[in-house]
């Protein structure tokens, strides 16, 4: 999948940037010790809850077991649970323990990406032999580690060229709402958002909000790689004449509108023109975030007409549809 080239990694005021090749710049908000520990701990918790379980298991169906043997068990028990359990949930989950899903940490490819096992193995051996067990007295090694790297980076996290990132972020340090673009609600409002990966969602989110501060060929090359990937994962193509942004946009606000719908039963999105449904409140629900105005660049676009349909056949008397002004960059 092709992600992020350069990311700007900001936690308050504090940035780290990870240069490679088409000099695009996004933010990523990096997890520092504290959030990292937590995760942590409640990581160990539950791996500790396995290893007993298991040896309550193996106590009452293996008795009278050779201790020599016993020991074996008890070592392989022991790492399956403590470089498995990682290894497994950080692969399945594109990045997440238990722990960092409870405190809204994920594991990311330091150009921004989802990672694959091969990252998640590299952590989970590096953490149980380097950063935390074997040789990491306890957690001593990656606490060093972490404190000596501007990203809070562990030796695990440098052989597997990943990072650790907040996902949950305070609303003062993200970035603003994205409006629909006019003309694209009824044609959004008809798409599977069910396949969207998460990922690829953050990715198109901060294209979006850094949109108008990239170079044009930077941000029409990013622009349409983000617009294909998600056209790919929903099997809708971008319509013609519309740009990439205002296809990444509307389907950003179309899923955040049917989260907002989800969470107050009560909202119903209208199209132009059309009055609220009976029982909707005058006012917007008090939990649901004002929608802001318009933002520099992307916003102040003309309204788009509906997607154009399919040109006439050969010998068909139909004339074709006007041109687009807006043509796709080659």
């Amino acid at each position: 999948m092709t992600t992020l080239s350069v990311v700007t990694l900001g936690v308050v005021h504090e940035e780290s940037e990870l240069v490679t090749g088409e000099a695009v710049v996004l933010d990523l908000h990096v997890a520092k010790l504290a959030s990292r520990a937590l995760a942590m701990a409640l990581d160990v918790l539950v791996q500790f809850a396995l290893l007993f379980g298991a040896f309550m298991v193996l106590a009452i169906t293996l008795p009278g077991i050779d201790e020599a043997l016993g020991v074996a068990i008890l070592l392989v028990l022991l790492v399956l649970v403590m470089v498995g359990y990682p290894v497994v949930f950080e692969t399945l989950s594109r990045g997440r323990s238990l722990g960092k899903l409870a405190v809204g940490l994920r594991v990311v490819r330091v150009d921004g990406g989802p990672i694959r096992f091969r990252h998640a193995l590299v952590r989970g051996l590096a953490g149980f032999i380097v950063d935390f067990w074997t040789l990491g007295l306890f957690g001593a090694v990656a606490v060093i580690v972490s404190l000596c790297s501007s990203d809070g980076r562990r030796v695990g996290d440098f052989l597997a060229g990943t990072l650790v990132v907040r996902e949950r972020v305070p609303q003062s340090a993200g970035y603003p709402a994205i409006a629909m673009p006019p003309g694209l609600e009824g044609w959004a409002a008809q798409l599977d958002l069910t396949r969207l990966p998460d990922d690829l969602a953050l990715a198109s989110r901060q294209f979006l909000g850094r949109f108008g501060q990239l170079r044009p060929e930077a941000s029409h090359a990013l622009g349409w790689s983000l617009a294909e990937q998600v056209g790919n994962a929903l099997g809708t193509p971008v319509p013609p004449g519309v740009p990439p942004w205002a296809f990444l946009a509307a389907v950003l606000a179309e899923r955040r509108n049917r989260d907002h719908a989800r969470a107050f039963p009560a909202y119903q999105a209208f199209g132009p023109g059309q009055p609220p449904a009976p029982g909707y409140p005058a006012q917007p629900h008090p939990g649901w975030p004002a929608q802001p105005a318009p933002g520099p660049g992307y916003m102040a676009q003309p309204r788009f007409e509906a997607p154009p349909p399919p040109p006439p056949a050969a010998g068909s008397a139909t004339a074709p549809a006007p041109e687009n002004p807006f043509t796709p960059p080659s």
